[in-house]
């Protein structure tokens, strides 16, 4: 059993387990949270979690975890790990089913009172172009053809078919797309299931958010991103639907036998299921999670084609246009390059839900928010604020890495026996914000009281210099699927 005892309080903000806490660790294990944060993460399995992810072969400096860390698949969803991909492993599991979930931030030139009048009318607009829920696709099927290439392509091929703007491939991680995909990587199944699913939405705590800038912490930071008081702004929060869920599962089903009898490895828990990352079925793995992540930014790009659709049809042919701010991954490997010990390692950093943070300077920052940083796109829970935050320097202790949300304090099924869908739209609307689902039982199950306090989480990486506060988003408009 893990104890507070067990902790050395490195500040505030940070505690860490040493790498002699049991036999099996190869390094230590760090948590940004604050003290009252940490006795709530003794509740679920998430500490006993990032300790086996500080076993895995390859692990460089620390297990770190995110103070919106929570139990998931055999990792503590908002973990990081940076393995060496010289003589270390990639875990799928330690990406998450979900590869690519994020976020993609829009922004307008006009104010709330400007928007208000037309908010109704909004939401309805662009709960029809844009598909929601469970399973939801899109009345035309790609073919596979066309599926490899939105696979190898991601961003550019959707702006290429007309579907977007150059500037839109530029504010995107990575520009999105890694060029490492591999179209061929990726089974027929998963191919299959995304074939309808480009520019939908998803379900579970995937949601369109019509949001206001409420607060600016950093007026130059703002200025730079094009952030005002009061801005219309448009959240879409969603990743790469079924195809990446395939991916995964295909994956961790070919791991688990190879890692047992053809690598020996050993892991405390055979969820880990991981292979040399330098392996053939190692960077099959890479080519498809890369093919996967590919897909989850052409499908938030598609998914902004339409809501702009939407914003022209209801606004008007003449409106001012919807532009990007940035677009950033939360469950996702991804390599890069790190002083370590005076030496550079190229690792392969495995985030799961977990944000990209990089500084002032960084050569992959888009040219016009280098010189402060990279915009850090935080989703609160619904109803909740969200955040954009900016990269700092003092990141690099984790890797550069940010929280990625709120993070669950409760499960789905107790936040449904605490709470109604009727009483939650209640409530919201009480607050002045409107609420357009398909499903009261998946609205219960997404209940701010089922996730920890955004507030709070922020605070902690702000504190903790691992990225620093711009601004705060208040929804005025919520969209969810199932």
């Amino acid at each position: 059993m893990i104890s507070k005892k067990d902790f050395k309080k490195i500040s505030d903000w940070l505690w860490e387990i040493p790498k002699s806490f049991r036999a099996d660790m190869r390094a230590p294990v760090r948590i940004y949270v604050s003290e009252k944060m940490l006795e709530d993460c003794f509740r679920d399995r998430s500490l006993q979690q990032l300790i086996n992810v500080a076993t895995l072969p390859g692990i460089q400096r620390y297990a770190i975890a995110m103070p919106d860390c929570h139990e998931g698949y055999s990792s503590p969803i908002g973990g990081v790990a940076a393995i060496k991909i010289s003589d270390g492993i990639i875990s799928p599991g330690m990406q998450g089913y979900d590869c690519n979930c994020g976020i993609k931030l829009l922004q307008s030139n006009y104010s709330e009172k400007e928007i208000k009048p037309h908010l109704d009318k909004l939401a309805t607009e662009i709960q029809k172009q844009v598909p929601s829920g469970l399973g939801q696709g899109r009345k035309v099927k790609l073919s596979i053809e066309q599926i490899d290439k939105i696979l190898e392509g991601g961003v550019k091929r959707i702006v290429e078919q007309g579907y977007g703007e150059k500037e839109d491939i530029e504010n995107c991680e990575a520009k999105g797309g890694l060029e490492w995909a591999d179209a061929n990587a990726v089974s027929i199944e998963a191919k299959n299931r995304g074939r309808d699913q480009v520019g939908t939405l998803g379900s579970g705590n995937h949601f369109l958010e019509i949001q206001k800038v409420a607060e600016i912490f950093d007026e130059k930071a703002a200025k730079i991103f094009g952030l005002f008081k009061d801005q219309i702004v448009i959240m879409i929060h969603c990743g790469s639907r079924g195809l990446g869920h395939q991916i995964c599962a295909d994956y961790l089903r070919e791991f688990i036998p190879l890692m047992e009898k053809k690598y020996r490895i050993s892991v405390p828990d055979k969820e880990f299921a991981c292979v040399p990352f330098n392996s053939p079925e190692g960077q099959r793995c890479l080519a498809a999670s890369a093919s996967a992540a590919n897909y989850a930014w052409a499908n938030r790009q598609m998914i902004t084609y339409f809501v702009r659709k939407a914003w022209r049809s209801v606004l008007g042919e003449k409106s001012s246009s919807l532009v990007v701010l940035y677009d950033v991954a939360h469950n996702i490997i991804k390599k890069e390059k790190y002083l370590i010990e005076g030496r550079e390692i190229e690792t392969a950093v495995h985030r799961k839900g977990a944000t990209r943070a990089f500084p002032p300077g960084h050569p992959e920052i888009p040219e016009k928010y280098r010189e402060v940083g990279q915009p850090v796109l935080i989703p609160g829970s619904m109803g909740t604020a969200s955040y954009v935050l900016v990269g700092a320097k003092k990141g690099e202790d984790a890797f550069y890495s940010s929280c990625h949300g709120s993070g669950r304090a409760m499960s789905r099924h107790a936040a449904m026996r605490k709470i109604s869908g009727q009483e939650l739209i209640r409530e919201l609307h009480k607050k002045g914000i409107l609420v357009k689902y398909y499903s009261l039982i998946g609205l219960a199950e997404e209940a701010p009281m089922a996730y920890k306090n955004i507030d709070e989480v922020v605070e902690v990486v702000h504190r903790a210099g691992l990225s620093k506060k711009v601004a705060k988003l208040k929804p005025l408009v919520v969209i969810k699927g199932e």
